[in-house]
């Protein structure tokens, strides 16, 4: 299901930030693309980094993929893809990275998604991160089966 009308959800602080990760964690399954898109520093490492610590069931140190492109997790056999595409300056460079097979096998966070050109996967769950006030806000929209609208609820 593609959400129709985006859901806003504030969050007020770090800690809503990560908590959003943790729930958007618990929630996807390989398959599920997630752009993270917004400005340099609002927060879409933070929440990407709050998923993957989730999902491992760890707190360990969880680098940003700024320099690797992709950071690649397995959590308990499912394959978890981390991408910083920013870097990248054509759309067609992300096939040298393998995201086309990870878009189907795999739980893709991709940051930067904007890169991706016309090779957004129709079914992706877009959430953009934004300044509000003293905290964020996340526009939330797309994803498979009613998956934004789980995330808004939770």
């Amino acid at each position: 299901m593609n959400v129709a009308a985006p859901l806003a959800l504030h969050l007020p602080d770090a800690d809503a930030t990560e908590a959003l990760g943790r729930r958007l964690s618990a929630l996807s399954r390989p398959g599920d693309v997630i752009l993270l898109e917004g400005p340099i520093g609002a927060g879409k490492s933070s929440l990407a980094r709050a998923f993957i610590r989730a999902r491992l069931g760890s707190a360990e140190e969880v680098p940003s993929p700024t320099f690797t492109l992709v950071q690649v997790y397995d959590a308990e056999g499912v394959e978890i893809w981390h991408a910083d595409l920013y870097r990248l300056t054509h759309p067609d460079e992300v096939w040298e990275l393998g995201l086309d097979d990870a878009f189907q096998t795999a739980i893709c966070l991709v940051e930067w998604p904007d890169r991706l050109g016309a090779h957004l996967p129709p079914e992706a769950l877009r959430i953009r991160l934004e300044a509000a006030g003293e905290g964020r806000r996340a526009v939330i929209s797309g994803g498979r089966d009613g998956l934004g609208r789980a995330l808004a609820d939770g």
